[in-house]
């Protein structure tokens, strides 16, 4: 009897796919997807009992390792005084004055419930601001499921966009304009074409949702010179790399500072969370203060905030950054000296907490180089670890995540389970 594939039948029946997000059911890899019921530290168990090292963490949000204690503790505490009151709490002011502190784009703050919530509404804040309606976005770059942001390049760069979603009006899809990240030349003809009509770009600082991919640093610089000419709001979307690459997120370690930023994952300890926030004049355009109206009946909730403002208190411990990017360096470098060692055409890279594994001879620095990477291969390697015990995303073009509860034993016995599943390739 297998529970996972029961559990999978059965949801077949009352959830589209099976699945409540599309990248859980295993379409990329082939095979059905695992049901977890229990987290602790680096591991996870699933509803067979099979235990499996995690290099999933929720996508990235649980930092800490799972069951964290000290967090747990914190969420239980709150729990007994009410789920959720739609009202002011102290705990969400102490969150905001937090975020205030801790990255460098943001003097005010909302907090919302997820990260789609806190793009969508930065867009909205952002067009209202500049009273423009064009927005730019980049290849690869995954910003929520907004109408406007689920939008493809049209047949060239500066053609209206085109829905890559049905729902889509192609009207709301004409105002998205999508160019390939990296790429300096095409970024400067965009805003030599348009520049006066973009209200604002939007971009993922380091890519995490086409795998791993790291930014030229001229050609962040170039962005943020291109918008503070054209008078363009930049939104650095750090939903992902917040908290998880550096303690100020990307625009701390690339010393490029945008208007505006977004947040999630992390800032939830696990629990349902996000924030956009970004320079007080801006923030301002905000209802009740402006005429940008956003709101949300569990944003701020008391419970996510106890959770994140716990995990964010334990990043702030002395080398905590320094412990994380060592032991993910440390998964990377032995993976890929297991590949080097069978003669297997691959190569990984990392930042923080963050990782990235391409089966191609050099690592991908835009969206046409990873699509050029040999998925089949990534395939067999994933379900080769996943027998095996490792939990890797279910898709080629999907970053990893470690969590500081990472030791260096899990990272050694992932390395050797590597070298099997090199051999089957």
């Amino acid at each position: 009897m297998n529970k996972n594939h029961d559990l999978f039948e059965r949801s077949l029946e009352s959830i589209p796919g099976g699945v409540n997000s599309p990248v859980r059911a295993f379409n990329s890899v082939g095979g059905k997807p695992i049901f977890f019921k229990k987290g602790d530290g680096s591991r996870l168990w699933d509803e067979n009992g099979k235990e499996y090292i995690d290099y999933i963490n929720s996508w990235g949000p649980m930092i800490l390792g799972h069951a964290n204690q000290e967090v747990i503790r914190a969420v239980q505490e709150v729990s007994k005084n009410s789920l959720s009151f739609g009202a002011p709490t102290a705990g969400e002011l102490q969150m905001a004055e937090l975020l205030v502190k801790l990255v460098p784009s943001i003097e005010q703050v909302r907090l919302v419930s997820s990260g789609t919530e806190a793009t969508m509404s930065a867009i909205r804040v952002a067009r209202g601001f500049t009273r423009r309606d064009k927005i730019v976005k980049f290849e690869g770059c995954y910003h929520g499921h907004a109408d406007a942001l689920l939008v493809k390049a049209g047949s060239g760069a500066l053609t209206f966009g085109q829905p890559s979603s049905a729902g889509v009006p192609k009207d709301v899809a004409k105002h998205t304009h999508t160019l390939p990240f990296n790429d300096i030349e095409a970024l400067e003809k965009c805003f030599k074409d348009i520049g006066g009509e973009i209200a604002c770009v939007i971009i993922e600082p380091i890519v995490g949702n086409m795998n791993l991919i790291l930014p030229d640093i001229n050609f962040l610089r170039t962005l943020r010179s291109l918008c503070t000419k054209n008078e363009a709001i930049l939104i650095f979307d750090e939903v992902m790399t917040g908290f998880r690459v550096a303690l100020g997120g990307a625009q701390e370690l690339y010393k490029v500072t945008p208007d505006m930023t977004t947040l999630g994952k992390i800032i939830g300890g696990g629990l349902p969370m996000g924030a956009f926030g970004g320079k007080r004049k801006i923030m301002e355009q905000l209802a009740p203060l402006g005429p940008v109206y956003q709101a949300g009946t569990l944003s701020g909730n008391p419970v996510a905030v106890a959770a994140g403002l716990k995990t964010l208190e334990l990043l702030q411990k002395p080398n905590f950054y320094d412990d994380l990017s060592l032991i993910t360096k440390r998964l990377v470098d032995g993976i890929t000296k297991s590949a080097k060692l069978k003669g297997v055409s691959f190569c990984a890279r990392s930042i923080g907490g963050m990782f990235g594994m391409y089966f191609r001879d050099n690592p991908p620095n835009s969206f046409d180089e990873i699509m050029n990477s040999d998925r089949e291969k990534f395939n067999k390697f994933f379900h080769s670890m996943l027998d095996q015990g490792f939990y890797f995303g279910p898709s080629a073009f999907e970053a990893g995540f470690v969590s500081i509860a990472h030791s260096k034993e899990d990272i050694d016995r992932t390395v050797e389970a590597s070298i099997n599943a090199f051999n089957q390739l």
